[in-house]
């Protein structure tokens, strides 16, 4: 759905999935200095709304995803995931409930399959599910301060910056994007999700096993990082960009980095956003394999790159291990080799 703020003066479009809200208003740096003091809004329109309403609502959305919900204070934004059942990233939603409806926004693309899901999984329970996305609209400060507009108030807003301002904030920030820093092997632990969109002493949920067998017996096989890219390079690396290790560290030096089956000799990861920074210059975020070594250089296609540490290489496994999770993990593994009897 197309934003009307395309229509003010000096609009741009984004890229896909961001095409139908502005990329700029013709001064992209400006904008960029003016949502990091917070004096500026961004147009993400384009994330739909979806509602869920009933008296089990909360208690429904806490059985299916990685947060603990049943006790959510009603006007707190949160963030929760839906895992498949191998522990791998389906959906990852921002949330807050009201006192009577949970409000919901996701990304560009992505409603369809999760409000179809969600119908699959209502069985007897008192709970309505709706896409609102043509009645209301997300618009947001800094990343993570996000509100909840009637779409026809959209045209009201003001001062304005483009998403390339919030993009470039979210990357500085280390926030992951699902669909840009993810893949279809994505798990929580690689991206750092587990401060903030996981409980890790909930109940239970499609893909826990996952999560809890690598939190306290194992490490993720890959990791997030922070790349500062050459800023003599005129193009930005677009998503999907392998990621190789810099000339000076061949990949002799780390045998068990590459990517098996990569179709590009020597990758050991890929780029998921890249922007350009008002003050740190072209920057991204990457996913790579989990033994690159904290302190060698990158480098992204054809662009030089220096790694800044997110998920460290002992993310998962930790010295002081919770004997809960350690015994939920157990028990998950000895009833998936029990023979079924019924």
């Amino acid at each position: 759905m197309r934003s009307p703020l395309l229509d003010v003066s000096g609009a741009v479009p984004g890229s896909s999935p961001d095409d139908t809200v502005a990329a700029h208003y013709g001064d992209p740096y400006g904008e960029q200095r003016a949502l990091a003091a917070g004096r500026a809004v961004v147009d993400r329109s384009n994330r739909p709304v979806i509602t869920v309403s009933g008296p089990d609502r909360l208690s429904w959305l806490n059985s299916l995803s990685s947060q603990k919900l049943d006790d959510l204070p009603p006007g707190v934004w949160t963030q929760t995931l839906f895992l498949d059942p191998q522990g791998r990233l389906e959906h990852h939603l921002h949330l807050r409930d009201d006192g009577e409806t949970t409000w919901i926004h996701v990304e560009p693309g992505t409603s369809e399959a999760l409000v179809t899901w969600l119908e699959k999984m209502r069985f007897m329970l008192r709970v309505e599910i709706a896409d609102v996305s043509a009645d209301w609209a997300v618009i947001s400060g800094l990343p993570g301060d996000d509100r909840l507009i009637p779409r026809s108030e959209l045209a009201a807003q003001g001062p304005l910056a483009g998403i390339w301002a919030y993009e470039a904030l979210r990357i500085e920030a280390h926030i992951p994007r699902y669909g840009f820093d993810t893949d279809h092997k994505s798990i929580p632990h690689e991206l750092g999700l587990i401060e903030s969109a996981v409980h890790l002493k909930k109940g239970c949920y499609r893909g826990q096993e996952t999560v809890a067998r690598v939190h306290n017996l194992g490490h993720p096989p890959r990791r997030l990082v922070f790349l500062h890219l050459d800023g003599s390079v005129d193009e930005l690396p677009p998503h999907g960009t392998p990621v190789t290790l810099g000339v000076s560290t061949p990949l002799e030096a780390d045998p068990e980095a590459a990517v098996e089956g990569s179709a590009t000799p020597g990758q050991i990861g890929f780029v998921g956003s890249s922007a350009r920074h008002h003050e740190l210059g072209p920057i991204a975020l990457a996913v790579v394999k989990r033994t690159v070594p904290v302190d060698i250089d990158l480098v992204a296609g054809h662009v030089a790159a220096k790694q800044e540490v997110i998920v460290p290489q002992d993310a998962g496994r930790n010295v002081q291990v919770d004997p809960e999770l350690r015994r939920q993990a157990a028990m998950m593994a000895r009833d998936r080799k029990r023979p079924n009897l019924m």
